[in-house]
Formats: structure tokens, sequence, C-alpha cells
């Protein structure tokens, strides 16, 4: 997907919660709003030069988006409404083969006590459920998710498990909002019972995908499949 809005560079000052960085531009120091509720410790460090995203809407406090960063020479996108619109724009284009079959596409549909992110149906009308997390964090090109424990991605795994013990198709995507990686994991040290989980979700037949990007300053787009490495055995 391209990015539609106006795009300016700055540097990164410091974020004092969540929602809210301290960037330069053109040397004049700005609040922007983070789109990213995640840490993101090892991407927003001061001087780190920030991709923000103008966004003129006269009810809002601030005027950009910071959604992207660079860490050495890897832009990472961090925006987290940004995995949903890729995925949706790959599956539209045929672009993940295990979901090829899928030919309607619903966003943001509950089954049980969860609303997901996707809501499959093939020719025979059967019913897939599809999760999407992104991924911000890499060491050494080795990518992680969570970045801070989640009770809620928890919650979705177990639910996922239930829509596949009822005889329905089931899986979760891991977007890695950046390119060249080595593989994918389960951040254990940082959430234990998550990995437990998405373990469980694995032995339960709930299908685990993780896919990079290719990441611009003006885009983002699905790239390739990246391997999955739930234990130091697989």
């Amino acid at each position: 997907m391209i990015f539609d809005k106006n795009i300016v560079k700055a540097k990164f000052v410091s974020r004092p919660n969540r929602f809210q960085a301290y960037v330069y531009i053109n040397n004049s120091k700005t609040m922007v709003h983070v789109p990213n509720t995640g840490r993101c410790k090892e991407i927003l460090l001061p001087g780190t030069t920030v991709i923000l995203r103008e966004e003129n809407n006269p009810t809002r406090k601030t005027k950009y988006d910071l959604i992207a960063g660079y860490k050495g020479n890897r832009l990472i996108n961090i925006d987290s409404q940004i995995p949903n619109k890729v995925v949706d724009e790959a599956l539209k284009q045929n672009k993940i083969d295990y979901f090829k079959r899928y030919i309607k596409i619903e966003r943001e549909k509950t089954f049980g006590n969860s609303r997901f992110d996707f809501k499959l149906g093939d020719k025979e009308d059967k019913r897939c459920y599809l999760e999407v997390k992104g991924v911000t964090l890499e060491k050494d090109g080795i990518t992680m998710f969570p970045d801070a424990p989640t009770e809620r991605g928890r919650k979705h795994l177990l639910e996922l498990v239930r829509v596949k013990k009822l005889g329905l198709d089931a899986a979760v995507l891991f977007l890695i909002q950046m390119r060249g990686v080595r593989y994918f994991r389960p951040y254990d040290e940082m959430d234990e019972k998550f990995g437990e989980d998405l373990r469980y979700a694995k032995q339960n037949n709930v299908k685990i995908f993780a896919y990079d990007c290719d990441v611009g300053e003006h885009f983002i787009t699905l790239r390739d499949e990246v391997r999955v490495q739930l234990s130091s055995n697989s």
C-alpha cells in the first residue's frame, strides 16, 4: 500500500507516554502522536531518524503520526493500524498461498468472546478466522512478539483453538513490519504465557504464519513468508 498523505522526516527526541512523542522537524521541537502502544524501545532512541505522516485534522492535538523509524539502515514501520491493511491488500491480491481458496473477505468479525481481524469464506462457505499481529521487535535478524505482555493476545490464541475445535479453520499471521530478517519466534522472555499459548494453538492445528514486508518511507507491502520457530528444536 502507498501512503497518500504527506510524509515528513524528523529526529526523535523522547516519548513521555505511550501515545505522544517529541521530535525535531527542521530544528523545531514538535509533539506528535504515536499510533502504537508497544514499547518500541529499540527503535525510538534519541537522535533516530523517524518518519511522520501528516494528519490535517483540525480536531487533533497533534499534526503528525509517527509511523516508522530507522534502526541502522533498516526502516521499521510501527503504525499499529497498518498490519491489517497490508494483510487485507495481500488477501485480495492472492499473495498468501494458504488463503487463496478463500474468496470472501470480511473485517473485524466476532466469534464467541473475541473479535478477529478477518473472517474468510470459500466457495463451499467454509469459514476461517484469521488474527493478525504486527511485529516490530528485532534482534540480530530475529523477530519476536510481543514486546510487552499481552493478555488480549493470549485470549485471541485460545479463542482460535476453540474455533478449530468447532470444525472451522483458524490462523494467526505475524506481520513483520520490516524486511531482511532470519526468522520469527515468540518472545518468551517478555511474555512466557503467550509463547505457551502459541505452542498450544499449534498443537491444536491452528495455522501460524509469519511474513515480512517491503517498507519504504512512502509505502509498505507484504513480501515473503518467514520461518516460524516455536522452540529450539523446531
